[in-house]
């Protein structure tokens, strides 16, 4: 199989030799990859539980051999350091089997989000290169493997599909079933044969943005990228061994990988993977696995607190909860505050490229999680700019950008798009905007980029007006956010109809799924209107739209404010 690219010019590394040394003898950066760890604790305490989803349970020591018979079965289909392999999975305990296989190997975990269908999947898999994808056969109604099929066809490169918790599904020609490549025999032998783990500086996750883009990029972190972005959370958090944390965000991103599986790893302590979200399920979970820490979109959060009930629901060991991928509502926060007293509330702004940018801590006034998104994670720096890279005012808005031993090797293939936001001293511009007060707390508010917020997943606004430039009944149309109490951001479509047609919700919905574009990306309204607003030179002006929109959510009563 194809070696990965160079860690350097081949991705535009944004960490200079100094920084190298800074970030090591600080230790923020360190000689071990994931498994190294995994083998400390399997060690250490091997029947501590480290992951469960509801139907599995693997200890540390499980882990470690699971992780060994896996990786033997995969090196025995080519699968090697260097190579990338795709995973889409749900929240479920193979994908801590898989990734623990990987890192054995020095092999390349690319994460796919199990709401993405043929479009975003294809794009994915053609993009990384992954000659191999493991997936499940089919989850929550959908048929994986279907889709896996027609990609095959579509994509030259991809020669290996390996199919999970296949149930009642016949195993296709062609096709691996994920227990099938555990290799038999003594989990030392086999462990010893696979040789030498990859560097800590490797390429170990190319993990793809949600959107900010019309089509996504891939985010190329070494493991000790990951590590730093952890340990910065782990350290700010407070995490040791006595706490599991609740994981229902997605652990094929992001969020859910980091602070799912490897910040757990790291401090010892175990994981609880929630596959489906239902906020009763979720306090269920909370009270049965003694979770005390989470880290998710204020959505997870919001419902769960409409579900509570005190007289049934126990989450006193609950001891912080931190909300990821757009600024707490004020009433959330208030909310929180009276159903669970003995939580703390955090805010933390990331992204892909770095993982955590800023966020707060215990130590900082419970206001703040209100006011702003915190300060700039330890061991890293926050700055904010204006067009020409210079630092803005005390309290005046522009680019958000980072430096720090989290941020990204490079975007894979894309040296333009590195080169065009990295700063001549290595901080990396996020397109985001947003203001710095005198004590450092960061406020995001707004964005460069033109996408939506729906529930903490970025969504392209572009990406769904290039689709649906091609229907047959759209003369011009543009997707705007719009406020929603319970999301923070839904996506309106402004649409210039043809000849007379009044496109619909739901005739727009039916288009783009035709088209394989995953279900929390469609619009869910549709304003038609005679011409849009642009600038002179035809720009269309999206803020214009966005403000119409939101007054007329007032006028409806949807929105308050």
């Amino acid at each position: 199989m194809n070696e990965m690219i160079d860690n350097g010019a081949a991705i535009g590394n944004p960490h200079s030799d100094a920084d190298r040394r800074r970030y090591y003898a600080d230790g923020w950066w360190q000689d071990r990859v994931l498994w190294d760890f995994l083998v400390d604790g399997a060690t250490a305490h091997p029947e501590r539980v480290m992951i469960t989803d509801g139907n599995n349970t693997l200890t540390y020591g499980s882990l470690r051999e699971k992780g060994v018979r896996l990786a033997a079965g995969l090196a025995w289909l080519g699968v090697g350091r260097g190579d990338r392999v795709a995973v889409q999975l749900p929240n479920w305990a193979e994908f801590g089997v898989v990734a623990m296989a990987l890192s054995r190997l020095g092999a390349v975990l690319v994460p796919i989000m199990p709401i993405f269908r043929g479009d975003e999947v294809g794009y994915i898999l053609e993009h990384s290169g992954a000659e191999v994808l493991i997936g499940p056969a089919t989850f929550h109604k959908f048929d994986y493997l279907d889709m896996y099929l027609q990609l095959r066809e579509a994509t030259p490169t991809l020669r290996e599909i390996i199919m999970i918790r296949p149930g009642a599904t016949v195993v296709p020609q062609g096709v691996r079933e994920f227990e099938a490549l555990f290799v038999a025999g003594d989990v030392d032998d086999l462990d010893a044969g696979l040789g030498t783990t990859a560097a800590a500086d490797d390429g170990a996750l190319l993990v793809y943005t949600s959107g900010t883009t019309a089509r996504p990029k891939g985010c190329f972190h070494s493991f000790n990228t990951m590590y730093a972005g952890a340990k910065a959370v782990m350290e700010k958090l407070r995490v040791t061994s006595d706490d599991v944390v609740f994981n229902p965000s997605p652990v094929a991103h992001s969020t859910g990988l980091v602070v799912g599986l490897i910040l757990p790893l790291l401090a010892g302590g175990g994981s609880h993977f929630q596959p489906e979200w239902d906020p009763e399920e979720g306090l269920r979970r909370i009270e049965a696995y003694g979770c005390t820490i989470s880290v998710t979109a204020a959505t997870f959060l919001s419902t769960t607190m409409q579900a509570y009930d005190p007289e049934r629901h126990d989450v006193s060991g609950m001891r912080f909860w931190g909300c990821a991928g757009a600024p707490i509502p004020g009433p959330i926060v208030q909310q929180a505050r009276a159903v669970f007293p003995r939580m703390n509330l955090i805010a933390i702004y990331g992204r892909s490229e770095n993982f955590a940018s800023t966020m707060t801590g215990p130590d900082d006034p419970p206001e703040r999680a209100v006011t702003s998104d915190g300060r700039a994670t330890p061991g890293s720096q926050v700055r904010i700019l204006d067009d020409a890279g210079q630092d803005v005012p005390i309290g005046s808005e522009g680019d958000v950008a980072f430096k720090g031993p989290s941020l990204m090797l490079g975007y894979y293939r894309d040296l333009a798009a590195m080169a065009e936001t990295l700063t001549p001293d290595g901080f990396h511009l996020s397109g985001d905007l947003g203001f710095a007060d005198q004590a450092g707390f960061v406020r995001i508010t707004g964005r460069v980029k033109d996408i939506i917020i729906r529930g903490g997943l970025n969504i392209s606004a572009r990406e769904v007006e290039d689709l649906l430039a091609g229907h047959p009944d759209i003369l011009d149309v543009a997707v705007v956010s719009m406020p929603d109490p319970r999301l923070g951001e839904k996506a309106c479509a402004f649409v210039v109809p043809r000849d007379g047609a009044a496109p619909t919700v739901e005739s727009l919905g039916e288009y783009l799924r035709a088209r394989d574009v995953a279900v929390q990306k469609l619009p869910e309204r549709v304003e038609l209107v005679d011409s849009l607003p642009r600038t002179a030179p035809g720009k269309v002006r999206k803020n214009v739209l966005r403000d119409m929109i939101a007054d007329r959510l007032r006028a409806e009563g949807v929105i308050r404010v």
